[in-house]
């Protein structure tokens, strides 16, 4: 009863929950399903539904961590992720508790399974840096991670570290904060009961635990940063709040070393532990989102896995065929690969011939022809026809696999957001020691008695005033902005740090099927011979293609439904694999397809083939037609280009940016349509690993690279430019990739992106700016230039 009701609602909202990885699933688009026991399954991949067939028991429910009953994982409205793993609940309630303080119902987790041995981790900033087992970048201070394809599905231990520690540090932070500010800002003391020296204890109590545990990370990274020369924000960190701390910790505890000339009305030292604990926490909120973000790249690297099949239909030496795991395939053996099915892994056609859908690889829509001979990539769809086929490549070695590593270490070398903080960091730590230790000498040889506490106070307090607490604000309030105005534009910032690098770009590097283009084959010409006329020929064309999922074929039937001509009656159907169709139009044969099919059927095509050559190169794809044993005319098809792609061109044009279109198809199509919208650059029949090369060659010789693409085979040089702009009307792996997706499919999201990243950069410069500035200002103050000269010089 309980799973029947489960799949009447998931059928009233269309859509259900997957089993496996909790991802919803919309059943309008006809994502893999399975039955068990009488009930339907629906997954977001093959690889979630493999993973159920194979142990089914294992997914069907899960426990309420926070009630301990027993939840229907695919129908279950409530789901939560935590420290990469996915908890179900069974109501709103529940999943509040739990997301409130998660620690108290997981009790002890185990710990994920260590890297194996002899791993090697790089910086994502500073790929340079490569070393054995896990640690921080001596350079940036960011913890390494490992090189290679990453695990999707383990948690990350740093994200998991870092959460706990901003557990403990932001209701502390917050407690200082409010207790402190409440009487600077409003005159009001919330703890009046306590005296100041109770008060001051209370707040050590407080800060203690988010300095010492919170801040750990950070003090690390802030000695090791000294150590290797590179100072950088955690430098900065590590001093500014540091200092405030001991120095509220020695006024806490000996307020008798000041000098009366430091004590506040009430007799006592004021203290800064809320500086200290505030501007951590704040850090800390920033290193968990930056975290959070990478750990979502491993959407794309799960989506490119999901790609293959995980099994493969082997031919054994007798001619019978057997089902084997893919990763049992070995180089040379023989594979089947059925209508509809997936090219199982690399390899070289022996027998058959059938069309292939390639899009993955070169974003083309149009399936290329195979027969025995030519080669066939793992991943990609088998049309309509049947081929055996010799493993050529596999594992690390096979073309998907490759894909698989670009987009990996691509994603892993992006910049960090903070990079600019790091910039003004590197130059403002050696100022600010230098003004410390100049500081203290001055005050040690001509400042009053105690010379030595005065000239301690004074460093000590250049030290804390140069720790800027908007520094952990600086860019979070502009990116939160900039991200909602993007989205009311239809630019969806999916990773901040893109919009700080958009900013910078000077070259796009653009695909041209989906992006430039719509992505989908339509009919621009018709071309019948003498006797014909063109609503004959399209009728014949259209009857000859109904019924058939061929994206040329639908182009023929949207333009025969457009101009409201009826398909004539087709009798004797036939499809000739890898050359066209033919059948039986009353009496006479009719024949649908290339150059090829009318050779064979000895029909000559050479009063057609001039204009049909014209057409070819202007990038349009001809198809002929023929009735009886006379050539009745041809088809032109091709991809139109976007109505809005030459307004887009030329905005991006005024911005100041250079245009290189890279695509997978032919150099005549690639030209035709460079020229038509005025691109800089064209660079035609581009693989993946190409396109990828491209935007490393373009960034090492200085330019900052976007890409803007919508397909599978763009996804490496999408994780490889400085910034990625996914077409929201493109696939999931393209967008996955991406900085950046543009809702709309529009390439005047592109403008607005560029523009709207270039205005957030500018604010965040100068909250940069206001956040060092004033605190600029305030070094000399605190060093005692104020002071009165005749009590400098005058010691008693």
């Amino acid at each position: 009863m309980e799973g029947h009701h489960a799949e009447g609602n998931a059928a009233s909202r269309a859509e259900t929950r997957d089993p496996v990885c909790g991802m919803t699933v919309d059943l309008a688009k006809g994502k893999p399903s399975l039955v068990h026991d009488g009930r339907s399954f629906h997954f977001c991949s093959e690889h979630c539904r493999d993973k159920f067939a194979a142990e089914p028991e294992a997914y069907l429910t899960a426990e309420d961590p926070v009630c301990g009953m027993s939840v229907d994982r695919a129908s279950a409205e409530h789901m939560a992720k935590h420290e990469g793993a996915r908890f179900y609940f069974c109501s709103s309630r529940c999943k509040e508790r739990f997301e409130a303080e998660p620690e108290k119902y997981l009790g002890d987790a185990p710990a994920p399974e260590p890297m194996p041995e002899g791993t090697l981790y790089t910086c994502p900033m500073h790929p340079e840096i490569v070393q054995e087992g896990p640690g921080s970048c001596p350079i940036c201070g960011m913890a390494l991670e490992p090189m290679g394809v990453p695990d999707v599905d383990a948690p990350n231990p740093e994200l998991k570290d870092f959460t706990r520690r901003l557990i403990v540090a932001t209701p502390l932070a917050l407690a200082l904060l409010v207790t402190e500010m409440s009487q600077h800002l409003f005159g009001v003391d919330l703890l009046p009961m306590l005296s100041v020296r109770a008060e001051q204890w209370l707040q050590l109590a407080l800060a203690a635990p988010v300095v010492l545990y919170s801040g750990a990370p950070f003090f690390a990274r802030g000695i090791a940063s000294v150590r290797s020369g590179h100072l950088n924000m955690f430098t900065l960190i590590a001093l500014g709040t540091g200092a405030a701390f001991v120095y509220s910790l020695v006024a806490t505890l000996l307020p008798g070393l000041f000098p009366p000339g430091l004590r506040a009305e009430t007799g006592y030292v004021p203290v800064y532990y809320e500086a200290a604990a505030v501007i951590i926490a704040l850090v800390l909120v920033g290193q968990v989102l930056e975290l959070r973000a990478r750990e979502q790249t491993g959407s794309a690297i799960r989506a490119l896995l999901d790609l293959a099949p995980k099994t493969a239909l082997k031919v054994e030496k007798d001619g019978a065929t057997k089902t084997v795991e893919l990763s049992a395939v070995q180089v040379g053996e023989i594979l089947r690969v059925r209508p509809g099915d997936k090219v199982p892994i690399d390899g070289v056609i022996v027998e058959g011939r059938s069309a292939v859908d390639e899009s993955m690889l070169t974003g083309e829509p149009v399936p290329v022809e195979k027969q025995a001979g030519d080669e066939v990539t793992g991943g990609t769809l088998n049309g309509s026809g049947s081929f055996d086929m010799e493993v050529q490549r596999t594992g690390e070695a096979t073309t998907l696999s490759q894909v698989v590593n670009m987009v990996a270490n691509a994603q892993r070398s992006r910049a960090d957001i903070q990079r600019l903080a790091d910039q003004a960091a590197a130059y403002f730590v050696p100022a600010v020691i230098a003004i410390a230790v100049v500081a203290f000498i001055a005050w040690l040889a001509l400042g009053p008695s105690p010379a030595l506490s005065y000239a301690i106070i004074a460093s000590v307090s250049v030290l804390i005033i140069a720790c800027p607490c908007a520094l952990g604000l600086a860019t979070p309030i502009s990116i939160m902005v900039a991200t909602g105005r993007g989205a009311q534009a239809g630019v969806l910032v999916r990773e901040a740090k893109a919009l700080e690098r958009l900013a910078a770009v000077d070259t796009l590097v653009i695909d041209k099927t989906g992006t430039l283009t719509e992505g989908k084959p339509a009919l621009t010409g018709l071309k019948p011979a003498q006797g014909f006329t063109d609503q004959k020929l399209l009728e014949a064309a259209a009857a000859l293609e109904a019924g058939s999922e061929h994206p040329l074929a639908s182009a023929i039937l949207a333009a025969a439904e457009e101009r409201g001509v009826k398909p004539a009656k087709i009798s004797g159907f036939e499809a000739v694999t890898g050359q066209g169709v033919r059948g039986k139009l009353g009496r006479k044969t009719v024949l649908l397809g290339n150059a090829a099919l009318m050779s064979e059927a000895g029909i000559d095509i050479g009063a057609l083939e001039q204009e049909a050559e014209a057409r070819r190169a202007d990038g349009e794809t001809v198809i002929y037609f023929a009735e009886g044993r006379k050539a009745a005319g041809f088809l032109a098809m091709s991809d139109p280009i976007k109505p809005t792609s030459g307004e887009a061109v030329a905005a991006l044009h005024k911005l100041g940016l250079k245009i290189v279109m890279a695509t997978g198809d032919a150099e005549p199509t690639a030209r035709a349509v460079g020229k038509a919208l005025g691109i800089d650059e064209i660079r035609a029949g581009m693989t993946p690993a190409d396109k990828q090369e491209l935007v490393e060659t373009l960034r090492s010789k200085g330019a900052v690279v976007a890409m803007a693409g919508d397909g599978i085979n763009d996804a490496p040089a999408l994780a490889q430019a400085d910034v990625g702009i996914a077409m929201g009307t493109g696939t999931d792996i393209a967008m996955e990739s991406a900085g950046l997706t543009l809702l709309r499919g529009d390439l005047r999201g592109v403008v607005a992106g560029v523009k709207l990243a270039r205005a957030t950069l500018r604010n965040i410069k100068q909250n940069l700016v206001f956040a060092f500035g004033y605190n600029a200002l305030g070094l000399p103050i605190a060093a005692g230039v104020l002071y009165p000269p005749s009590a400098c010089c005058c010691r008693r």
